[in-house]
């Protein structure tokens, strides 16, 4: 197959396209420039796709011996990534932007441009399986052997036609010290390069910061569960359902237990705190559903609203109606479009990445988007669901669903 491997610049990305190259396949190696600050430096394990990331890879695609170019995808990043965190925050929600950068940047934006470009498949460095081993012989996203790396959550958006377009050599791995190991016997210099952690735009960590910096203060009031105002706040964006630290309560609670952020409504600029029981809830409603196979009511499944979170004990209370799963293919490619080093390296500049392609058009996410509900029943209750959040749903190690949570019932 013809593989386009996309090279963080890190070691799980070298190594992956090590492996698929070694698999046999005609593997081009591409760099997704994302930060606009081209003067961004990494710092330890904070930050990515930074100058240092870029000869990191290029040095890896030369030890691999593939060919190797920098793909600028800064303005599609930073409008469908950093501005959807920027609003989702506004509007009082919780995102999770790995999982946006997933959707829409490295399984759309990418993998279009890698149709466009003739390419059968894109290879990453996600710890997350493929397999086939179902009844009807399909692709399947399934969780990775290395629990503690696990990246399936995060994967879960991709949808099945963009699984079925995938490699994860990675999966197999039990234990990152695998991966290093590995990474120093094929002599690549990142065997030793820390992970990165955090939100990859925020080099320094500071969240709280860079949401001040960028949606300015809106003061409001902090108010209890029973209405009483009991402090205030610049903004309703510093905020998110379960916080506990950080609140700028003035009074501590009669019966001096903690207390959680429960509400908040950016339109009133209100934040509600309040005790830990009022953030408990057995049944999750969730819209925007992608699903990886047909869903029906009372199928028993596990059900998990957070990339590092347990995923519990379920049950399906009401499905989409109108979701449909689309047929998934491992081997198709855009029609009448050529793969070779040359058409790689012309995208990299914008020469033949245009149209769908150069904005991400080409995936239909309606293809496998549902406009109904999905309401999900706990066997046992969770506590800090925030809307905005992702829930997956798996059956076993099986990726079958994923959604956009919007409140608990």
């Amino acid at each position: 197959m013809k593989v386009l491997a996309a090279m963080s610049g890190g070691v799980d990305s070298a190594v992956a396209a090590a492996r698929a190259a070694e698999a046999g396949h005609e593997v081009v190696g591409v760099h997704m420039a994302l930060s606009k600050n081209r003067d961004q430096t990494r710092s330890g394990s904070r930050g990515c796709c930074t100058v240092e990331d870029a000869s990191d890879a290029r040095r890896a695609a030369d030890r691999i011996g593939i060919p190797y170019y920098v793909w600028d995808l800064s303005d599609d990043f930073h409008d469908l990534v950093v501005e959807d965190f920027l609003s989702e925050y506004a509007a009082g929600r919780t995102p999770n932007p790995c999982v946006r950068c997933n959707e829409r940047i490295k399984f759309a934006t990418l993998m279009d441009r890698a149709r466009l470009l003739g390419f059968d498949a894109v290879c990453t460095g996600h710890y997350a399986s493929i397999r086939t081993d179902g009844p009807d012989g399909a692709p399947s996203l399934h969780r990775s052997r290395n629990m503690a790396k696990d990246q399936s959550y995060v994967l879960a958006v991709m949808g099945p036609d963009a699984v079925g377009r995938s490699l994860f050599p990675l999966g197999e791995y039990e234990t990152k010290e695998e991966v290093r190991a590995e990474a120093r016997a094929r002599g690549l210099g990142v065997s030793t390069k820390p992970d990165s952690y955090d939100i990859c735009f925020v080099a320094d960590g500071d969240t709280q910061g860079f949401l001040e910096r960028n949606l300015g203060a809106s003061p409001g009031e902090i108010l209890d569960a029973d209405g009483s105002v009991i402090g205030s706040h610049q903004g309703t964006h510093g905020f998110t359902i379960g916080q506990r630290k950080g609140l700028g309560i003035q009074h501590p609670a009669a019966d001096g237990a903690p207390r959680y952020v429960v509400d908040i409504d950016p339109s009133s600029r209100q934040v509600v705190v309040g005790a830990a029981e009022l953030l408990s809830t057995r049944e999750l409603i969730a819209t925007d559903v992608i699903s990886f196979e047909p869903l029906s009511v009372g199928r028993e499944v596990r059900a998990q609203i957070r990339a590092h979170g347990e995923a519990t004990p379920a049950r399906l209370l009401e499905v989409p109606t109108d979701a449909t799963v689309p047929a998934t293919t491992a081997d198709g490619a855009a029609a009448g479009a050529t793969a070779d080093s040359g058409a790689a390296g012309a995208a990299a500049t914008g020469a033949t990445a245009t149209g769908a392609a150069a904005t991400g058009a080409g995936t239909d996410p309606d293809a496998h988007t549902a406009d109904s509900s999905l309401r999900v029943s706990l066997e046992t209750p969770i506590r800090g669901v925030a809307p905005g959040q992702t829930l997956v749903l798996y059956d076993g190690d099986r990726v079958i669903a994923a959604a956009t949570l919007e409140r608990r019932a």
